[in-house]
């Protein structure tokens, strides 16, 4: 004789399956009413993050959000200059190194690839430049572009400090040598200047 459970007197949905039976145990009363509430409201929320006054969306607020902390990080550090001694400087700072970064995977992965290894434009990874002679050239290129414009101009797109940030962490990559499917270009050139030693006094930012 088999024993009878708490389950076997449950009601039960008028269809089964292969014998198989299914209990009759609808959703909550406040759960269909979130869902149903959530798909009345989605039109309105469309219409108003996605298809109305510029600014609004999700992604005009997220830059907002991105240029404000910029600018308090950038409060710390003022207005950098794109010479040899700032981007040597700024080469040996890990935290500025990866605002850089950053700035390079939002803006330059597509033609420099992922690691800088190369794709459209040319491999930053390896000892061969074709219009970088010395550190500072780097900035110049980022600013004013190259290759009669292969290499798009950036100087009204990046801030100036951005411009310094990245530049330095193109710098970083020189000498990985990240296999790439792009052959050396242009020539070789000196290493990067030593960075002048710090006073131990001064704290690094």
């Amino acid at each position: 004789m088999s024993q009878v459970t708490e389950y076997d007197n449950a009601p039960k949905t008028d269809h089964a399956y292969d014998g198989i039976e299914e209990f009759d145990n609808p959703l909550p009363g406040w759960w269909k009413w979130l869902f149903i509430a959530s798909i009345v409201f989605s039109p309105f929320y469309f219409l108003y993050y996605h298809n109305g006054t510029a600014g609004r969306s999700v992604e005009d607020l997220y830059g907002v959000a991105l240029a404000e902390n910029t600018r308090l990080q950038f409060e710390e550090i003022g207005d950098l200059k794109p010479d040899e001694a700032t981007l040597v400087a700024y080469m040996e700072k890990p935290n500025w190194v990866r605002v850089g970064q950053s700035v390079f995977k939002a803006n330059c992965i597509s033609c420099h690839g992922r690691e800088g290894e190369g794709q459209v434009g040319p491999n930053l990874t390896d000892d061969y430049f074709k219009n970088i002679k010395n550190i500072e050239d780097i900035a110049k290129v980022i600013n004013n572009g190259a290759g009669g414009g292969a290499m798009p101009k950036w100087a009204d797109r990046l801030h100036p400090n951005e411009v310094v940030l990245v530049s330095a962490y193109v710098a970083t990559l020189r000498g990985k040598n990240i296999e790439s499917s792009r052959g050396p270009e242009g020539k070789t050139i000196p290493p990067w200047p030593e960075p002048v030693e710090s006073d131990p006094e001064t704290p690094e930012e």
